[in-house]
């Protein structure tokens, strides 16, 4: 009974979700007016009105009321706020065309705007929050079978696992292949319960509301008749496809006309990610010059009284789609290298300046490249760039490593403030700074690269391998 519980009464439970954002988008107002002791008029209830109905457009627009159990919190925030936006919008434009706004109080209705969303991003919260503790007693859930033994099986096995809010409990596998050929999952808790008839059969009475197809792409004509086979249920059928053997960033699934297509090798920096990423380096990068300005000067001074040479090195490095930029860091060596060979600072070099030493070490040589970053060239956070010269190497070395550069680069990065930073000894090394640079381009949150910004200031491996 349980399991069916909420599964079975999911159209109220939308029901429930929409008349709850249409009692919080009105008592927002009231509340903010009370705040501003503003004078209840008609006109603030017709706005009321207009604001429910025109959000009630905006969330199907939006697509809202969608089932959200494993998508991620912050794309249901993403949503919600856009479609409080489409409201706004549309609210402004019909006072502006009314000739009414002059009717509103412009503190009410600023501080209506911004609270609404506020206060429906906490709804969801909780509710998100109630859900996946029923999920993980058992409640909730929905029963999954996987269709073929494989590694796709077993990673997603895992992810099941780890994931227990979801609520997705892996019933069985099913393969109609010898023992020898498949994939043991047994230590998982994944048994293989037959073939695909079975499956089928399964599917058909009911006992199967997900099916995850995990076998290899090549088994084209395989997948396609098991889809016409799944296709006389009702289950729910999910291609699980191995793409991480391509090295996806930014994976997206769009479509030419009719034909869907997937994006492997993209970026996470386009559209409202893409403003959002410029606008922070923007801001930080102002405050950050304002703040190191006085510094700057005196680091520049002191270059020039303790040894020969110009205050700024001035190297090649690929920057954003592997365009050649060229970067600005304070010298804190004898020599200037940036040609086919480039040798790599290591412990106790003795091109190293002494006060070169001290800035390599407190990473302030990388301070003049804050100027870029207004300029559009770098990012506060990112992958670091690499010398021309070791680019060309490597890409050749490590798989994916060209991969790095479908995103601006940064002063400081993921791989740096996990110690992966200076003196690469051997290829493994550069391996795993690759690995975090791909991790970072491919979960990249605002909130992430202020976490890495914190990291760089305060964390313990920010010196490490930094000579």
């Amino acid at each position: 009974m349980k399991l069916g519980l909420v599964r079975n009464n999911e159209h109220a439970i939308h029901t429930v979700q929409r008349l709850a954002d249409f009692f919080l988008i009105a008592a927002a107002y009231p509340l903010v007016n009370r705040v501003y002791r503003q004078p209840w008029t008609t006109q603030a209830s017709t706005a009321i009105l207009v604001a429910v109905l025109t959000f009630a457009i905006a969330a199907e627009l939006c697509s809202l009321y969608r089932p959200w159990r494993i998508e991620r919190f912050r794309v249901e925030i993403r949503t919600v706020f856009l479609a409080w936006a489409m409201t706004v919008g549309a609210m402004v434009l019909i006072a502006f065309g009314t000739k009414t706004s002059k009717d509103y109080s412009r503190v009410v209705c600023f501080g209506w705007f911004a609270l609404a969303p506020v206060v429906l991003s906490a709804w969801r919260l909780l509710v998100r929050s109630i859900l996946r503790g029923m999920r993980a007693k058992g409640w909730n859930t929905r029963q999954a079978a996987i269709l073929g033994a494989t590694q796709n099986a077993r990673h997603l096995c895992d992810q099941l696992a780890e994931h227990k809010w979801m609520g997705i409990q892996v019933k069985g596998v099913f393969d109609d292949r010898g023992a020898e050929r498949r994939t043991d999952l047994s230590d998982m808790g994944c048994h293989v319960l037959g073939g695909l008839a079975d499956l089928v059969a399964a599917c058909r009475a009911g006992q199967i509301d997900l099916v995850y197809v995990a076998l290899p792409l090549r088994a084209e004509p395989r997948i396609a008749q098991v889809m016409r086979d799944l296709a006389d249920t009702t289950a729910t059928v999910y291609l699980v496809a191995d793409f991480f053997q391509f090295h996806p960033i930014g994976a997206q699934l769009s479509a030419i006309g009719r034909v869907p297509v997937i994006s492997l090798h993209g970026t996470p920096f386009h559209g409202l990610n893409l403003w959002l990423k410029r606008l922070e380096d923007i801001v930080l990068g102002s405050l950050i010059l304002m703040t190191i300005a006085i510094p700057m000067l005196v680091i520049a001074i002191l270059l020039k009284l303790t040894s020969r040479g110009p205050v700024f090195f001035v190297q090649r490095r690929y920057g954003l789609n592997g365009k050649e930029i060229r970067i600005l860091k304070f010298r804190s060596m004898t020599v200037s290298e940036d040609g086919a060979q480039v040798v790599q600072a290591k412990k106790n070099d003795v091109r190293v300046t002494p006060l070169g030493a001290i800035l390599r070490r407190t990473s302030l040589d990388e301070l003049p490249q804050f100027l870029q970053v207004l300029a559009g060239q770098m990012s506060i956070v990112g992958p670091r760039p690499h010398a021309v010269a070791h680019n060309e190497m490597y890409r050749t070395l490590i798989p994916g490593y060209m991969l790095r550069h479908k995103v601006k680069p940064g002063i400081t990065g993921w791989a740096q403030v996990n110690g992966w930073r200076g003196e690469t000894p051997d290829v493994g090394w550069m391996k795993k700074r690759v690995e975090f640079d791909l991790e970072y381009i491919n979960r990249w949150t605002v909130l992430w690269d202020i976490k890495i910004v914190l990291l760089t200031i305060f964390g313990r491996k920010k010196s490490e391998n930094a000579y």
